[in-house]
């Protein structure tokens, strides 16, 4: 019985690799065709702005152009609004069973009104968007294999670590985003399914664009130790400005609702006119910002100029994403976090605490540090940077400007951006006991209200069963007695329209050490 047992588990995990194959496939396709294209449609869109400086008369087609775009992609949005913003939110909602949708003009839809804002030179990141075609592109796969539930979710989880690691040739760091901050579950069929399907889009995405880091920037030599002290001020500048990207970045959407004599699908108009006079005069700064990255850690410009470019790529970054556009956030976030490295070696050169030749090196501290606080994921930040960048001889001061621009934000109130954009999307759920039964996987969190609970003792949301308890490599079958502990993993089974509800009910238990009603 137990030799049975075993070859079953070895096949299923045999299994979980080929469907992370298959969807790495089709995900890195789909998505490497995606970033070709909007990196090719910018590099056009640059050459047409200088050709608009030598020729004023082509400013009026032009932004006639520009806004019969932003008319098209509003109609989409309003048609399928899951179009929207970045797509990390929607698939992490998918996963957590609160939100849904019809993957096939999600899909199209996503696909082209992204390659159409971001190649247009607006400050908006192809990571996000990438991450919800992958997702999708595996969400339809699943479709037509007619697998629902914790299969479906399954390959949307490994879609979504394809569509990031083709747009990043980061597959590590890919899968690890992809169970941190999207999924939040770590079990094994998880990581093994969504890192293969990273490691077969990362394969796709190389043959296409080589093997070139996405970020490879040159630096002379390692920080030395008598440094480090200089890391600690930077990861608490780091933290501090991302708490405010993040009070800014969810409030604009309001604030662009002030604008009532436009409809809100048609926002898009005010980014799509900003980016001209951008465009004319600093054209380096258009698109995602990957190409500035690394233009300015080769010749970093002094710093009045980086701290205007600073200020207008976090102005105008809000202005491209509040506008509900279809692109995300992910890469402007690092630019901004590069522009600030690279501001504050520049303050530290002036006052004689560090020598010029590590300014490249505070550029690349500073986009793990900036993104961990924004995003709350610390280990995605600098396994990221480490991938994008090429090297390994910064993990230690990666790690030290993480760690101090996360616990800053923490400090501060901050939450984890994304979480919170899910938020704003979905409505509290109601129970619903109807539909297929489905199995909910839900973490026990470290000094959490269900941490050292009796099962008996818990006020369970209503239509769930608690059917089984992972706890490390072992499953244990619970009963009144068993006490909960911080680590496990409970496996409960509900309807699976039921489940946005349940996970809604065990958060607000997780997250107090009361019951509701006590």
């Amino acid at each position: 019985m137990k030799h049975q047992q075993r070859t079953q588990r070895d096949l299923t995990r045999l299994n979980a690799i080929v469907l992370g194959c298959l969807v790495g496939l089709f995900a890195g396709i789909v998505v490497s065709t995606f970033r070709l294209i909007i990196e090719n449609l910018l590099s056009l869109v640059q050459a047409v702005y200088g050709w608009l400086g030598q020729h004023p008369w082509g400013l009026v087609p032009w932004a006639i152009l520009l806004v019969l775009m932003a008319l098209m992609i509003g109609h989409w949005v309003k048609q399928t609004p899951m179009i929207k913003g970045s797509g990390i939110p929607q698939i992490e909602g998918q996963l957590a069973g609160e939100l849904d949708y019809a993957w096939w003009p999600v899909l199209w839809k996503k696909f082209i009104s992204g390659i159409l804002g971001i190649g247009s030179g607006l400050f908006l990141g192809r990571e996000g968007p990438s991450i919800q075609l992958g997702g999708t592109v595996a969400q339809g796969l699943a479709d037509r294999l007619g697998f629902s539930g914790s299969r479906r979710r399954l390959m949307i989880a490994s879609g979504a670590s394809a569509g990031l690691s083709a747009a990043f040739n980061a597959p590590i760091a890919a899968t690890l985003f992809i169970l941190e901050e999207v999924y939040h579950n770590f079990s094994t069929l998880v990581w093994l399914t969504s890192l293969t399907s990273a490691v077969v889009a990362n394969f796709v995405s190389n043959e296409i664009f080589g093997l070139t880091p996405v970020l490879h920037i040159v630096y002379r030599q390692a920080l030395p130790l008598k440094y480090y002290g200089l890391l600690l001020l930077l990861g608490i500048g780091l933290g501090g400005l991302g708490y405010g990207y993040q009070w800014v970045t969810l409030r604009v959407g309001q604030w662009y609702g002030r604008l009532t004599w436009l409809p809100r699908q048609f926002d898009g108009i005010v980014p799509f006119l900003l980016v001209i006079p951008v465009g004319l005069w600093w054209p380096i700064t258009l698109g995602g910002g990957n190409q500035l990255i690394v233009q300015f850690a080769q010749q970093t410009p002094l710093l009045v100029p980086l701290i205007g470019y600073f200020v207008l790529r976090f102005i105008f970054s809000t202005i491209s994403y509040g506008s509900g556009l279809p692109g995300g956030i992910f890469l402007p976030i690092l630019t901004l976090g590069a522009l600030l490295g690279a501001i504050g070696a520049r303050c530290f050169v002036a006052v004689g605490w560090l020598p010029a030749i590590y300014v490249a090196n505070f550029m690349i501290y500073a986009m793990a540090g900036y993104f961990a606080g924004i995003s709350k994921a610390p280990f995605t930040a600098i396994l990221l940077i480490t991938e994008m960048v090429g090297t390994l001889q910064h993990l230690m001061p990666l790690a030290v400007v993480a760690i101090v621009a996360y616990i800053t934000v923490d400090v501060l109130g901050g939450a984890p951006i994304y979480e919170a954009m899910l938020q704003q999307m979905v409505i509290p759920a109601k129970a619903q006991a109807n539909g297929p039964t489905d199995q909910l996987e839900f973490p026990v969190n470290e000094g959490a209200g269900l941490a050292g609970r009796q099962v008996r003792d818990l006020a369970w949301p209503p239509d769930t069963l608690l059917v089984g308890i992972r706890r490390g490599e072992r499953q244990v079958i619970p009963n009144g007695d068993t006490i909960l502990r911080a680590g496990d993993t409970l496996l409960i089974f509900t309807y699976q329209h039921n489940r946005a509800f349940v996970r809604q009910q065990l958060t607000h238990l997780n997250d107090s050490s009361t019951q509701p009603g006590d």
